[in-house]
């Protein structure tokens, strides 16, 4: 993207402020992170659609992956407290016409697809792991 065009988004971003530049970074690695989980590795002819559902499920992993069990407490101070909210960030994104979607796409499609108390919180180190 041309320099002017990323300081109109994050421009929109911040003006719209429900949630900061951060967040949209880390759902850009997540977008990522899930079509790699949905697709895998191999380089694509055209563009790889993932659902809101799986995206949601790659930016639980991401999150855990990154933060372990701070990734409910991260996500929190960037106001992101449900997959709800991963939805409004897409849809904010389509609205300035930065991202694309299918005709099959909703909002609705992120809602309650995972409780964040429920998803972060069940999250457990393994000891006897990594003594070994």
């Amino acid at each position: 993207m041309e320099p002017d065009a990323n300081e109109r988004i994050e421009r929109a971003i911040r003006e719209d402020g429900r949630y900061p530049p951060e967040a949209y970074e880390f759902l850009h690695r997540g977008l990522e992170y899930a079509t790699r989980m949905v697709h895998g590795d191999e380089p694509a002819e055209g563009p790889r659609h993932v659902s809101g559902q799986q995206l949601c499920e790659g930016l639980r992993g991401l999150a855990l992956e990154q933060w372990g069990p701070l990734a409910r407490d991260v996500l929190a101070r960037w106001n992101i407290r449900a997959t709800r909210d991963f939805g409004e960030m897409i849809y904010f994104l389509i609205n300035l016409g930065v991202m694309g979607k299918q005709d099959s796409d909703r909002l609705e499609d992120f809602h309650e697809v995972y409780d964040f108390d429920q998803a972060f919180n069940s999250y457990q180190i393994s000891f006897d792991a990594m003594d070994e």
